[in-house]
């Protein structure tokens, strides 16, 4: 079934720019002290209007739904089972208004838990809904890839798809069910994984969640808020107060804060999930431990490799450069770790919401107005939720989905706005997700509009790319503390993720051959991050890093991070592309985004004479953008007095 796109910014420190955890920018404002809802009607106004899906979590008409869409699932069984051979198109639309079906209480019980995480009914609720569907689920769905992808002869399928216009639309679809058909296991045994999904890896990813939002840390620092702090907040003092020693301050509470609280559930978290998921590797015979990522996100292994050796080089040199520039601007020979994404400036401006909405609409109205008319409509529609409050999930997220009739296709953006620059461009990134899964929708349909997790970034990327394209003109005084933000950001999305990754590949690597220990756990995390930051001493010194891996909540996911940088990279080369297409660049941009998940990536770039598969691509892409906004950087340093 459809799943919201998760924020970077719910894996990481930095905090955000832009597919499903939670974490918001961290914000410059004291949110004990100070906080948006004391001056800003229209933000606390900004609220999800759940009503309108389900009146309340006690509403019959959630489990009436959800029968209704397992009476759909068996009445498919009965309609095809045995008979997709001729009926491979019926079977598909039947499909399809299933998956609409069961979307309707998903997405309502999502984001009830997401705007109220402790609410025991929401979670009762949605594990009755999760069970209950898992079970048919099982029992009456398997047999469709079975029968595409093993049974089904390719002179069959390519006959179907010449004489079916349902069959050839969904072909994307159908052609990603055959490719997996190598990897399944036998029916019997596809059927008992499906029935014990509710109580796998999911259920610790839901408990790691649970523990991560009653974290507090309460930071030993003069100017520090004397009340404990949530880890949205610790962050926020961490990464961004202009204070160096009280970021500093705010990193060690963190880190000793994390290994007393969480080490231990993370270790046994990942443990549970890195286990159970290199067992299904070895039994699905994947090759190793990222293939099956791979092929769901409809990326071959070489172009993941290229990627992420790309950014071991190249990448990480332009990171080291940026960080001596920073280094320099702060003057510090040497940086903390939590001076990484400290401001170059000191303006503490708030950006009121409806002011926050503006900028965007501005900007991309320059480039299209279709894109614009989509943030109005979101807001407007009250699908967005935008304020802190309490018991909010930290974070930002974007759920796009075709609800059944009256509903339609809808596209619900989550976030926990504080007025930061860093805010606005969250928002920018989630309605660039908005914007490509409503497009997607209205083209593709429920079976193939959300685009695979590493081209799913494409939207959110340009829509960001857009709003700092606009501030950098109508902003030209502070033109070099832009560059020096967006590439602040730029490095977190592309080597901070790709060190991530590695992190994942060497962890799966070694919990295959036993458990690992949380010591284990934070070499790794220590080897990799020396590895593309450079040793102890060059640009930075790692104090109070230890323990910072155990609440990167994208771990609970295997290797979903790496798409982050893919996403970036390939933005940039697309977004570097807009001067030389000229008019011919706004329509071939929408198609690409309506294409949804019905294309591969080489497929979507072709139009536009980018080919990822070209070993060349990725370097490109980090030189047109960090290397790009460097030189500029480094042009103005110098010019300033």
């Amino acid at each position: 079934m459809t799943k919201p796109y998760i924020s970077r910014e719910s894996s990481y420190e930095n905090g955000p720019l832009f597919s499903s955890k939670r974490y918001s920018a961290p914000h410059d404002s004291n949110a004990e002290t100070s906080t948006p809802e004391e001056h800003d009607d229209a933000l606390v106004r900004t609220r999800f209007r759940l009503q309108e899906l389900y009146k309340t979590l006690e509403d019959p008409s959630i489990l009436r739904d959800v029968e209704a869409a397992i009476s759909l699932a068996s009445s498919f069984q009965s309609s095809f089972q045995g008979k997709l051979n001729q009926k491979l198109g019926a079977a598909l639309t039947a499909l399809a208004e299933i998956h609409t079906q069961i979307s309707r209480p998903m997405l309502y019980l999502h984001l009830s838990l997401s705007c109220d995480s402790a609410n025991e009914k929401a979670r009762q609720v949605a594990s009755i809904v999760r069970e209950r569907w898992a079970v048919a689920n099982a029992n009456h769905l398997t047999f469709f890839e079975q029968e595409v992808g093993h049974d089904m002869s390719e002179e069959r399928y390519q006959a179907l798809l010449q004489s079916d216009d349902i069959v050839l639309h969904h072909r994307g679809y159908v052609d990603h069910v055959r490719k997996l058909a190598a990897h399944r296991l036998g029916s019997d045994v596809e059927r008992a994984l499906t029935l014990r999904s509710p109580f796998g890896p999911e259920e610790w990813r839901d408990y790691f969640d649970e523990t991560e939002v009653s974290l507090r840390f309460r930071v030993q620092h003069p100017d520090a808020p004397r009340t404990q702090l949530a880890l949205s907040e610790t962050l926020n003092l961490c990464y961004h107060h202009q204070n160096g020693d009280l970021r500093f301050a705010a990193l060690k509470s963190l880190n000793r804060g994390l290994k007393k609280s969480l080490a231990s559930i993370s270790t046994r978290t990942l443990n549970a999930v890195l286990g159970s998921h290199g067992l299904e590797t070895k039994e699905r015979d994947f090759p190793h431990s990222m293939a099956s990522r791979n092929l769901e996100n409809m990326i071959s292994d070489s172009v993941v490799d290229a990627l992420h050796h790309a950014v071991r080089s190249e990448g990480a040199n332009q990171a080291k450069r940026y960080y001596r520039l920073l280094a320099k601007q702060l003057k510090q020979k040497t940086l903390r770790w939590s001076d990484r994404t400290a401001k170059c400036d000191s303006s503490t401006t708030k950006i009121a919401w409806e002011d926050g909405i503006e900028i965007v609409r501005a900007a991309w109205s320059k480039f299209s107005p279709t894109l614009a008319s989509f943030a109005t409509k979101f807001v407007d529609e009250g699908w967005v939720d935008a304020p802190p409050y309490r018991g909010k999930q930290s974070g930002a997220f974007n759920y796009s989905v075709i609800l059944p009739a009256p509903h339609g296709i809808r596209s619900y953006t989550f976030m926990n706005y504080h007025g930061t620059e860093r805010d606005v461009m969250t928002l920018a990134h989630e309605f660039g997700h908005g914007v490509h899964g409503m497009l997607a929708a209205q083209a593709q349909g429920p079976l193939l509009h959300q685009a695979p997790l590493a081209y799913a970034e494409t939207a959110s990327i340009f829509g960001e790319m857009l709003v700092f394209e606009h501030l950098r003109a109508q902003e030209p005084a502070r033109e070099f503390s832009l560059l020096m933000d967006k590439c602040s950001d730029v490095i977190n999305t592309v080597v901070r993720q790709i060190s991530f990754s590695f992190f994942e590949q060497r962890a799966h690597a070694l919990r295959n051959q036993s458990k690992l220990t949380a010591a284990d756990f934070t070499k790794l995390w220590h080897d990799v991050t020396v590895e593309l930051y450079g040793p102890e001493g060059e640009l930075f010194t790692y104090a109070e890093t230890d323990y910072l891996w155990t609440y990167v909540s994208h771990f609970m996911s295997p290797f979903y991070v790496y798409a982050y940088a893919f996403g970036e990279l390939l933005t940039q080369s697309l977004f570097a592309l807009r001067t030389e297409l000229g008019d011919r660049f706004e329509p071939l941009y929408l198609d690409l985004l309506r294409a949804g998940g019905s294309k591969d990536a080489v497929a979507l770039l072709k139009p536009f004479g980018l080919n990822p598969n070209d070993p060349d691509f990725w370097m490109r892409g980090i030189r047109c953008s960090l290397g790009a906004w460097l030189d500029r950087a480094e042009e103005l340093s110098r010019d300033t007095p």
